[in-house]
């Protein structure tokens, strides 16, 4: 679980640059990670998981405000990912919905097969 716990901010630290980057940038190639490699360095194994609920909800309440802040031409601006070829933000928003419920999701299901 501590994985999932210190990879979602990580991952959402990514994508919110992304959105700033695009909103901010004609359609900015964006730098893809290697997460695997993310979760080995050493704040990945070996940090509380308070740490990183502590920054995912900070980030969380950043881009809540940004996002709540675009208007209809911003959420088509786009950028180039590597591996995804060009994507809007609306896009991206979805991706980012799902993501994060996906793995709410394998935390709950961990939770319950533990009995915790």
């Amino acid at each position: 679980m501590r994985q999932v716990v210190h990879h979602v901010p990580d991952s959402h630290m990514n994508s919110y640059i992304r959105f700033k980057l695009a909103l901010t940038e004609n359609e900015p190639t964006i730098k893809p990670y290697d997460e695997a490699v993310w979760a080995q360095l050493i704040d990945a194994r070996m940090a509380p998981a308070e740490a990183s609920l502590q920054l995912l909800e900070a980030l969380h309440d950043r881009w809540t405000l940004l996002l709540r802040s675009l208007s209809a031409s911003d959420v088509q601006r786009r950028f180039h990912h590597p591996e995804l070829g060009v994507v809007t933000i609306d896009q991206y928003i979805a991706l980012y919905a799902w993501h994060g419920a996906h793995h709410a999701a394998h935390v709950t299901s961990l939770r319950q097969r533990k009995g915790w």
